[in-house]
């Protein structure tokens, strides 16, 4: 196994992203500070992304995958405290992102990629799980929409690509940030190049 369990990623790592954030002035509308939010979510993306492939290489067992997979969520969702409450609310929507790449490789390491229809591409199949989703939350299903989400996120580790003009077809809501999520995943399993925390 070419990565030691434990270093994929770590808690120090996930707390040096917040104090970079909690030192900086932070407005989304920039484009420095939009780069940093999404530095810090790519960052946890490619962890994940590196964990699934030394899976699916035969590096690392199914148990210890999920274990790894588990830990680092862990660590990524769990309560942050900030005195700046915009800050925090950033903060809520890079870990609400976040929560659907989790699901989606847990998915995908327990049972594989989803199922879709022969005469469908990967992609075209992809499509329809995040539009589904959308339907999903339309009806207040959330549990649903969550889950075709993370159907969705399955079929990226098989190599899908997410067309992100999908994502202009969805309203504002949990749905558009799990895509949002799932974009930074297809980005870590096209390019896993560990982001320097001090990158500006």
């Amino acid at each position: 196994m070419s990565t030691p369990p434990g270093e994929y990623y770590t808690e120090e790592r996930w707390n040096n992203w917040l104090d970079r954030l909690r030192e900086e002035d932070i407005d989304p509308d920039e484009e420095d500070s939009a780069r940093l939010l999404l530095n810090l979510q790519d960052d946890t993306a490619i962890a994940v992304a590196k964990i699934v492939t030394e899976y699916d290489d035969d590096e690392l067992g199914e148990e210890a995958a999920l274990e790894e997979l588990g830990r680092i969520r862990d660590i990524v969702l769990s309560e942050v405290e900030f005195d700046d409450e915009e800050k925090l609310m950033l903060i809520d929507g890079v870990q609400t992102s976040l929560v659907c790449v989790f699901y989606a490789a847990e998915e995908y390491v327990a049972g594989g990629p989803a199922e879709y229809d022969d005469d469908l591409t990967s992609a075209a199949a992809l499509e329809e799980y995040v539009r589904a989703a959308a339907d999903a939350e339309e009806q207040e299903d959330l549990d649903t929409a969550l889950a075709y989400c993370a159907k969705a996120g399955t079929l990226l580790f098989e190599g899908g690509t997410l067309d992100m003009d999908v994502a202009e077809e969805i309203d504002y809501g949990l749905v558009a940030e799990w895509v949002n999520g799932l974009d930074s995943l297809g980005t870590a399993l096209a390019d896993p190049e560990v982001i320097d925390e001090d990158d500006e």
